[in-house]
């Protein structure tokens, strides 16, 4: 079967799971059964205070440099994991994260699982009445046979490595819908993270349409956004750009990040496969990964919005970069609304991680071509 190559790739991180406690299961009050077998899961490291270490000044110029000349509006924000020290340039302000919001569905499941209150390994049923739209490669399986059959944790990879919405969407309503997620960003106190209301009502309303179940199948919402006047759809990316319900400070991200890779927000084995499949990412190869040398590590996820014209509200990559000696770098680079061609977005968020790259002793490697966005 097609999908198992991408259901297989948790498997060396499930078989350390076996049951996750006998809680109940996110979104219903029914208790697992009494036979299921209990087990330790280990719980995050504790926050250690570490003394920021100076931000380093020729980084900083870089990347103040790099955000001042792109035409439109966008930030970036780099937290040195090890080190402590933070660069910033229009990283306080609020930009649209798009699929980026994956990673807060992601970090909700696996704070239930350390909970015990969710498994990986459970199954799971994708429906035709659960489509999205735009970016659902699943949905080529459910209209095989009507259905698709697959785990938790394979939602969980098809949303983190494929940017797959439905996937995503399935284990939003798994975990107990987009208030879920709020609380958690609320509980582990990320900051300044907004989610939105899930990928179908928030789509319509960039569009300027109101969601309507019909929409998810063979390009009924294209078809229909474009029966709206160019005023219309100007007037919604107003104001969707403008106060951005999934919007997010770059700042706040790399925080997270940073948190996340030192062991404060999940427990080891949660942190290991969040960023694992992080790192499986097959999105985005013209965008952070394309820019760092031989021997570094990427665990990142992607996002882009739609397109009015030459306009794009949306256009990010946030990750954790890991250098050949261990020293880690958060990183988050996002544009919120531009009319800059793609590939000069593609450049932005390259030159800003080959900066990075530059200040940790290697040199950017900028020559991979595009191949996914």
């Amino acid at each position: 079967m097609a999908h198992r190559g991408l259901d297989g790739l948790l498997l060396g991180s499930l078989a350390l799971l076996a049951a996750c406690g006998s809680g109940s299961r996110p979104g219903s009050s029914a208790r697992a059964p009494e036979v299921e077998p209990q087990a330790v899961v280990s719980i995050p490291v504790p926050a250690v205070i570490r003394p920021a270490n100076p931000a380093p000044a020729q980084l900083q110029a870089t990347v103040s440099q790099l955000l001042g000349n792109f035409g439109g509006k966008a930030g970036a924000a780099v937290r040195a994991v090890d080190e402590g020290w933070t660069v910033e340039a229009g990283g306080r302000q609020r930009l649209p994260q798009q699929s980026v919001s994956k990673l807060w569905v992601a970090m909700t499941l696996l704070d239930l699982r350390d909970q015990g209150r969710a498994r990986l390994d459970e199954p799971i049923t994708v429906l035709p009445a659960d489509l999205t739209l735009f970016h659902q490669p699943i949905a080529y399986l459910v209209a095989k046979s009507g259905r698709f059959d697959t785990t938790v944790g394979g939602l969980l990879t098809r949303a983190l490595t494929q940017s797959d919405n439905t996937a995503n969407d399935r284990l939003l309503t798994y975990v107990g819908g987009p208030e879920a997620v709020r609380r958690m960003i609320l509980a582990k106190r990320l900051g300044d993270i907004r989610f939105g209301p899930g990928e179908r009502a928030l789509q319509a309303g960039t569009a300027g349409l109101t969601w309507q179940p019909a929409f998810s199948l063979g390009g009924a919402f294209e078809a229909a956004r474009s029966r709206l006047s160019a005023e219309a759809r100007a007037a919604a990316l107003d104001r969707y750009t403008a106060d951005p319900p999934d919007g997010a400070a770059p700042l706040a991200i790399a925080d997270a990040l940073a948190r996340l890779a030192r062991g404060e927000l999940l427990s080891e084995t949660s942190t290991r496969i969040l960023l694992d499949t992080m790192g499986a990412s097959v999105t985005g190869r013209a965008r952070l990964r394309a820019a760092l040398p031989v021997g570094w590590k990427i665990s990142h996820k992607t996002g882009t919005g739609q397109d009015l014209g030459r306009r794009n509200a949306g256009f990010n990559d946030v990750g954790l970069l890991t250098a050949p000696d261990g020293r880690r770098y958060a990183l988050a680079v996002m544009i919120g609304d531009t009319t800059r061609p793609i590939r000069e977005r593609q450049q932005l968020i390259q030159a800003v991680a080959a900066a990075v790259a530059a200040h940790a002793g290697g040199s950017g490697g900028l020559g991979m071509n595009a191949a996914i966005y």
